[in-house]
């Protein structure tokens, strides 16, 4: 069974849209997700880039695009009231409910909907303790621990290279983006045919 590490970033329409299509392209393989929620804003900032949204032109054209794509994948889809927001509260959320800082698919998809699928502040408070409230995390997402920890999963991110989200490792190998989603399966693919080969 393969091991997929899912480097996401609650901020990121585009891992909005890689998380609600990866079981279909992962359809009929054998494989673990593991979800890896990073600062994608200290990604940027260590290689010396802005987020998409923070450039003229290319912030409106980002919004256009995945209003587009989720039409066209038929994933339902509402930009929050406010872009960037400040998307802090949302990883330590994630990172609190998860066993050794490891969120499973359900935490990190009730925490992409509702950045993505209300059409709401996504980091208003109230709207954000109704969802710590609704996840029930094992840790104080506030805690130093928590925080510390963050810090640690994104500069490890970094020291393998990652540049942004949402990235994908398997096999020592980065698959970076929404669009890189078919080229993972046909990797994914050609690894199961060549142990079938060898049997």
């Amino acid at each position: 069974m393969k091991r997929i590490d899912f480097y996401l970033d609650f901020i990121s329409p585009y891992a909005y849209l890689a998380f609600e299509k990866l079981p279909l392209a992962l359809e009929g393989l054998s494989y673990e997700v593991v979800y890896r929620p990073v600062l994608l804003g200290a990604l940027l900032r260590h290689r010396g880039q802005l987020g998409p949204a923070e450039i003229p032109g290319k912030r409106e054209w980002t919004f256009r695009h995945v209003e587009w794509v989720a039409k066209a994948q038929g994933v339902p889809f509402q930009m929050p009231a406010a872009h960037p927001f400040n998307p802090l509260g949302l990883l330590r959320l994630a990172i609190a409910c998860g066993h050794q800082g490891l969120p499973n698919r359900y935490q990190c998809e009730t925490i992409l909907r509702h950045v993505w699928c209300t059409g709401a502040s996504a980091d208003e408070p109230a709207r954000l303790a109704e969802l710590t409230a609704q996840l029930k995390p094992l840790r104080n997402p506030a805690s130093d621990e928590v925080k510390n920890e963050l810090k640690a999963a994104t500069e490890s991110a970094i020291s393998a290279g990652l540049f942004g989200v949402p990235s994908l490792m398997v096999d020592g190998q980065l698959f970076w983006g929404f669009e890189s989603l078919p080229m993972l399966r046909e990797h994914l693919v050609g690894e199961a045919d060549t142990q079938s080969s060898g049997d």
